[in-house]
């Protein structure tokens, strides 16, 4: 209970009660002015004589954030063990920027998705038939490099440098880059949980990010930043990630990882001197790429087998989802009755004649609608809910969005 001490609430009760006709609702609306949000008076009295009910003051809370994590690949799952290209893509101009990576075969499976894509990108162009080499000549490795530079890094910043064991930045001239798909990552990757294997002629290795291992998140012109480490997730157990090694053989760091742009920067020199050589189109050539300008050398294609032999890409995504929730309250003396043509007879006897002095219904379906009565949304109940003059339902609907 809550004692109001305002002469002005006071006069304004007067002035109503002047009028010689009082409406409830201006006596609630008045008393809540006055009273702590914890205490006010609900607005939603009265019964519902209809199929539509408004909501109370107190029926709906708003301003919910929840954070989901979900599998990043089709159907939400969070290992990716199979990658195919499409031989039409690959093909294709686009062939020579990017090789898009399925988690089906394309020529055979109509349901095949796009996972990702990899590129491989220099900065003078190496790699890519050269304009000595033919007139026409795209460049195709110096505009990835250019564009995911103008994607990632500051602008003062001339090259992808990847830090060495002393900690010291060290410039590359080229990278190799996995971009996730838009639709797959949405709102952004799950730093710490996901882990790439990437197979070759030294074995099997196993890449993630070093996030677990820090205090705090590096920021840049692509948000968030972490290092590309050898390590493992201990996935399945109460350990925390292990990194085995922040640089290959050759002191070079492993790549860049940003989570809110779904995309992994890797280090050729450093991949050749942890994974070894590739298979590619029946040879065995080197993860680092060919560098000639004789010929379009796509040496993405090498990136794209390891990870096919490697059998194991692990991701997650993580968004802030907005959610309302509505509470559906229909009391004991509503919506007892249906206006289905099958409740009643033609003459208008109820079909049911039990229903005479015990009315019934069955509640399946809940729908929002707006001030104008248009259907916003609609929610199922897993089962029907029965309902009669001696039972009340409370549905709760959850909204996200």
């Amino acid at each position: 209970m809550a004692i109001i001490n305002d002469p002005n609430i006071t006069a304004q009760l007067q002035a109503l009660a002047a009028g010689g006709t009082i409406d409830s609702a201006d006596v609630v609306a008045l008393l809540n002015t006055a009273l702590p949000g914890g205490q006010q008076i609900s607005l939603s009295t009265g019964v519902s004589s209809g199929v539509y009910k408004r909501f109370g003051e107190f029926d709906k809370v708003n301003a919910k954030v929840e954070v989901v994590t979900t599998g990043l690949w089709t159907g939400d799952t969070g290992s990716l063990s199979n990658a195919y290209t499409s031989s039409t893509q690959v093909a294709a101009s686009s062939g020579d920027y990017y090789f898009n990576v399925y988690n089906a075969n394309p020529a055979s499976d109509s349901s095949a998705e796009v996972q990702f894509a990899v590129a491989y990108g220099h900065v003078n162009g190496s790699g890519s038939v050269s304009l000595q080499a033919s007139d026409n000549a795209l460049l195709a490795s110096k505009a990835t490099y250019a564009q995911y530079k103008s994607i990632l890094l500051d602008p003062t910043d001339a090259k992808f440098s990847f830090e060495n064991g002393s900690g010291i930045a060290t410039d590359s001239n080229d990278i190799y880059a996995i971009n996730v798909n838009r639709a797959r990552y949405r709102e952004k990757m799950d730093p710490g949980n996901w882990s790439l294997q990437l197979s070759g002629s030294n074995g099997v290795f196993t890449f993630i990010d070093d996030s677990g291992k820090k205090f705090g998140d590096t920021l840049g012109k692509a948000g968030r930043v972490f290092k590309v480490v050898s390590g493992s997730l201990n996935l399945g157990t109460e350990n925390e990630a292990t990194i085995n090694t922040t640089t290959s053989s050759g002191n070079v760091g492993f790549g860049l990882f940003y989570p809110d742009r779904g995309i992994i920067v890797l280090s050729p020199a450093a991949l050749e001197d942890t994974v070894g050589n590739i298979g590619v189109n029946g040879s065995e050539v080197t993860l680092a790429g060919s560098l000639s300008t004789s010929a379009e050398q796509q040496n993405h294609h090498r990136l794209v087998n390891s990870i096919k032999l490697g059998g194991d890409f692990q991701a997650r995504r993580t968004e802030n989802v907005s959610t309302q929730h509505f509470f559906v309250r229909a009391t004991n003396r509503e919506f007892n009755y249906s206006n289905n043509p099958t409740y009643v007879n033609a003459n208008g006897t109820f079909a049911e004649t039990t229903f005479e002095t015990d009315p019934q219904t069955y509640i399946t379906t809940v729908g929002l609608l707006n001030d104008s009565n248009e259907l916003i949304a609609v929610a199922k109940t897993s089962q029907p809910i029965v309902k009669s003059f001696d039972k009340e339902v409370l549905i709760k609907v959850k909204l996200s969005f």
